[in-house]
């Protein structure tokens, strides 16, 4: 299994029309990302898989693991590095089930947004779990109940697998993240709705880098 990124973007296409899924995954590669998560919500398979593919290679080409958002059927068709899976999506022991007669290794990303759902999700074989919202997002019609610093630090030290802070996530919100036991953090808007997504996410590769560094040589 590729190691679990610290620095996941997640590609959009509804918030902003201005690039597509590749564009912005070659942007975020080139800022410094270590995992995209293709997020495309509407449409039929056909139409997701004609963005996807472009998305995938973009990846691939950067060496950067491509996590494709709620099918793990499109992942597997495209050689993709692996799914993550919402609360509504395949249950996670089943994709684990295929990911253990896959061939190749597959990442198994779920959501959670309680300590219990986190718990599950490793229990049923998950390699990390993207926890929030953290923060407000405008990003989702219904968000669940915003879990703050103490939610997450929570669900941090309650798993044994990373955990990925989602949602309303800054530049200046990496730290107290990290900080509160999050191994890495996943971002859309603020990098896809930026004038230049790559420098949009170079600053938080910096924030991230930091963090890293300060806590391998500090206290």
């Amino acid at each position: 299994m590729p190691p679990v990124g610290r620095l996941h973007v997640l590609t959009d296409v509804q918030l902003q029309t201005r690039w597509t899924h590749a564009d912005l995954a070659r942007a975020a590669t080139a800022g410094g990302a270590d995992t995209v998560q293709f997020r495309h919500k509407p449409g039929p398979p056909r139409d997701r898989l004609g963005h996807l593919v472009p998305t995938v290679e973009a990846c691939r080409a950067a060496g950067v693991p491509c996590l494709v958002d709620d099918h793990l059927d499109l992942a597997l068709a495209t050689g993709a590095a692996g799914v993550h899976l919402g609360q509504t999506d395949l249950p996670v022991a089943w994709a684990r089930s295929v990911a253990d007669r896959w061939p190749a290794p597959l990442v198994i990303g779920a959501t959670a947004t309680t300590l219990a759902q986190a718990l599950a999700a490793e229990s049923d074989g998950a390699d990390y779990v993207g926890f929030g919202p953290v923060f407000p997002t405008a990003s989702k019609a219904n968000p669940a109940s915003v879990k703050g610093l103490d939610g997450l630090a929570e669900v941090c030290a309650g798993v044994s697998i990373p955990v990925v802070a989602i949602a309303g996530i800054t530049v200046g919100r990496v730290r107290p993240c990290l900080d509160a036991g999050a191994w890495g953090v996943a971002v859309m808007s603020a990098v896809t709705c930026a004038d230049a997504p790559a420098e949009a996410t170079r600053a938080f590769r910096a924030e991230v880098d930091a963090w890293v560094q300060s806590a391998a040589v500090g206290p």
